[in-house]
């Protein structure tokens, strides 16, 4: 036996909440939770075997991937990807796969920015609107920059933190606040999960990103749900495993926008990297030499 760590109170190193642990991004105290692993690993473990277990083991085969080179006659496009403490669950690899495929990203937060960089793609990950919804209400000019780039066309992608916020409203211990309203949708957060665990979905109707046919795995881990809002009758997903809206749907649509309970791997979803920045690249050249989304014309 290398070692074992003891078992530990309720809370002692992260404090949970629904959804699991605090993440890292919204702790105060990270450095110290760190000091206090280590020193439990030293105390409770034989590093010099593990160390040298770790030392023995052959190379990793996969590196990342490599970013694509620009695209002829183009620059590569701007992919806004929202980070801050209220949107934090990013596969590294899907941020690397869309750089590969030709994305520049760049960072947004809906919760400190007040306008919205010159983008050809928003990329809504997940994470806890519902948590910082007063701070994400608060911030009306972001609101409205994403609402006004929306409805001019910009591609957006959204997974299940993003769908929230692309909502019309939220709904969480009683209070309901008002979002960006890209989508005629409004969220409750109930106290148990509404959507847990695998998922696989079908293409099967247009949609911004992915022709019909394409099939998706991914998971979906969720306390929200839809409980009002027209935008629920355009749908892109035939739901062949788990719950998304519900009633076997999921992936709202409207316009370039399309917003889905369920996250994916881009290991394990191939086409999904290249479709979004297409998709952007194509957008873009429909402007020609119209601004960016969050660009402002000369008047």
């Amino acid at each position: 036996m290398l070692g074992i760590v003891p078992r530990m109170r309720g809370g002692e190193l992260l404090p949970d909440r629904h959804l699991g642990l605090v993440p890292p991004e919204e702790h105060r105290r990270m450095d110290a939770v760190v000091r206090r692993l280590g020193d439990l690993l030293e105390e409770h473990a034989d590093l010099p075997a593990l160390l040298e277990i770790a030392r023995s083991a052959a190379p990793w085969p996969a590196g990342p991937p490599e970013r694509a080179a620009a695209p002829a006659g183009g620059s590569r496009v701007r992919v806004g990807v929202f980070r801050d403490p209220a949107f934090t669950f990013y596969y590294p690899e899907n941020l690397e796969a869309l750089e590969a495929a030709g994305g520049e990203l760049v960072p947004v937060s809906p919760l400190a920015d007040r306008v919205l960089p010159e983008v050809d793609l928003l990329y809504l990950g997940g994470g806890f609107p519902e948590t910082h919804a007063p701070a994400l209400a608060a911030n009306r000019s972001m609101l409205a920059a994403v609402r006004e780039a929306a409805g001019r066309g910009l591609p957006v992608y959204a997974e299940c933190g993003g769908l929230i916020y692309l909502a019309r409203s939220v709904t969480w211990r009683g209070r309901t606040w008002d979002l960006s309203g890209v989508l005629d949708l409004e969220i409750t957060v109930h106290s148990s999960p509404r959507g847990h665990g695998y998922a696989e979905v079908r293409v099967d109707a247009k949609n911004p990103f992915f022709p019909p046919g394409t099939r998706f795995r991914g998971h979906e881990f969720h306390y929200s749900a839809v409980t009002a809002g027209a935008d629920t009758a355009v749908t892109a997903y035939d739901v062949r495993r788990g719950v998304g809206l519900g009633a076997g749907r999921d992936g709202v649509v409207s316009g370039n926008v399309l917003a889905t309970w369920i996250h994916l791997h881009a290991a394990g979803a191939p086409a999904w990297a290249p479709a979004l920045v297409e998709t952007a690249r194509e957008a873009s050249r429909r402007r020609g030499a119209a601004p960016r989304a969050g660009s402002n014309p000369k008047t």
